[in-house]
């Protein structure tokens, strides 16, 4: 997924302010729902709503992204088991790894309960499932 990098993006020198790699990661998570099929706004809308949050982040910086550059958003699931999905997203601009992390995102109702993914969304997820992946 391409992202322009914009000057509200960046600090006073024209790099990427690092909290803004989660912001960039939270949308290439989003578009990978989107491909799988999978609508954040439709869980919200059932019965039992629910919603993804997440539970653990780790980032890994090898380059600063910058002003101008185009990025891309790399998402694979390497597992997906009860409640949880792992996510590893790798940031590029012009083929070069910039940023690599790794999330845990579990699915809650609203009222802030762990809940089984749906089977409906799991039958959806399963075939992007690294071949790594449970």
């Amino acid at each position: 997924m391409p992202i322009r990098i914009y000057y509200e993006d960046t600090d006073l020198s024209g790099v990427v302010y690092h909290a803004n790699y989660l912001r960039y990661m939270e949308r290439g998570r989003t578009e990978f729902f989107r491909l799988a099929g999978v609508s954040k706004m439709a869980s919200l809308e059932d019965a039992e709503p629910t919603a993804w949050t997440l539970r653990k982040v780790s980032l890994e910086y090898f380059r600063p992204a910058r002003l101008e550059d185009q990025i891309e958003v790399h998402t694979s699931c390497p597992s997906l088991t009860g409640a949880r999905m792992e996510a590893d997203q790798n940031i590029y601009a012009n083929g070069v790894l910039l940023t690599h992390g790794k999330v845990e995102a579990c699915i809650m109702t609203l009222t802030g309960k762990p809940r089984r993914i749906p089977s409906h969304v799991r039958e959806k997820l399963l075939p992007y499932l690294l071949e790594t992946g449970a």
